[in-house]
């Protein structure tokens, strides 16, 4: 990489082939707000060898890529990562392989910025991690999941895993608590999802005949007197899918405010719950390079247990 008046020029080399340039320039640009990349992408600011590119334009091997000095207002800028979150995330690893991570969720954390969110997790990560040259998501948790999240720390990795996940070969276990008593033979609930708008942008999922085919494998961990820790598989990946199916089956995860009940509110104070209870307890996948099959699982956060002791004794 040379730089002549703070303008960057960086060649492509084997790690970044077949990347796109706006996730490209995301690695490149820790701090750097996904909007802010599209609009000099947009406005011809960055150049692959002298020529202007579309945010989806793919990188080839050799490829020089120009970029531009950036000068950001404070509202644009991404937050600094502060010294309490980069000691989480540096305790939160579970386990990491050459080219790849994994990641205990914290609840709460969104794993992108954006739409009011000024720092996720993966922007964090980015900054915390400055030896890396590449990190990427392979898939996502909502905001309030906590649990196994998966990223690559290479584009060959980034594929292989993605394809893993296109061929069902990538298992991910969940534990959630529901009010009453799951019934012990449902195994599998099969309802086709929707995403819709809510209103003031904000973003949901019903069951509807028009929408995508999901399958969740759902299983009893353990009762308690008014509620039951349930074990979900999800078959399929679409948003919100377990809080969906497990809703539309008539029993809605505690602690949720999107797709919970008044009675599970109750329920959810009278156990000291203050969030969802939703938890990616494990993650199975084939090793990118050599296809061995890797577990890891994390275990069940404090405050997540503490419910489960109180729900054990609440009659």
């Amino acid at each position: 990489m040379t730089e002549g008046r703070d303008v960057q020029w960086v060649e492509v080399g084997e790690g970044q082939v077949g990347q796109r340039i706006d996730n490209f320039l995301m690695t490149r640009l820790k701090g750097v707000p996904r909007p802010l990349v599209y609009r000099i992408v947009r406005k011809g600011e960055v150049r692959v060898n002298k020529k202007r590119v579309k945010v989806d334009y793919r990188l080839v091997m050799g490829d020089l890529v120009r970029i531009p000095p950036l000068r950001m207002t404070p509202r644009e800028a991404v937050r600094e990562v502060s010294d309490s979150l980069r000691n989480l995330l540096a305790g939160s690893v579970l386990v990491e392989g050459r080219d790849w991570l994994v990641i205990n969720k914290p609840a709460g954390l969104a794993v992108h910025g954006g739409s009011g969110v000024k720092i996720g997790l993966i922007e964090a990560l980015r900054q915390v991690r400055e030896d890396l040259d590449f990190l990427e998501l392979v898939h996502r948790l909502d905001r309030d999941t906590s649990g196994c999240l998966l990223l690559a720390k290479s584009r060959p990795a980034l594929l292989a895993l993605n394809d893993a996940l296109k061929q069902h070969k990538m298992d991910k276990q969940y534990l959630a608590l529901v009010a009453g008593r799951w019934p012990e033979k449902r195994e599998f609930i099969s309802a086709r999802l929707e995403r819709f708008d809510a209103g003031n942008g904000e973003r949901r999922v019903r069951v509807d005949a028009a929408g995508k085919v999901s399958r969740t494998r759902f299983g009893v961990r353990e009762a308690f007197p008014r509620a039951t820790l349930i074990e979900a598989e999800p078959v399929t990946g679409r948003t919100h899918q377990i809080r969906v199916h497990a809703a539309h089956a008539g029993f809605p995860l505690l602690g949720d405010d999107k797709y919970g009940t008044r009675e599970g509110e109750v329920l959810a104070r009278k156990l000291g719950l203050s969030r969802l209870f939703l938890h990616a307890a494990s993650l199975t996948f084939p090793e990118p390079t050599s296809g061995r099959p890797v577990q890891i699982r994390a275990p069940l956060p404090d405050d997540l247990e503490a419910v489960l002791q109180r729900a054990r004794k609440l009659t």
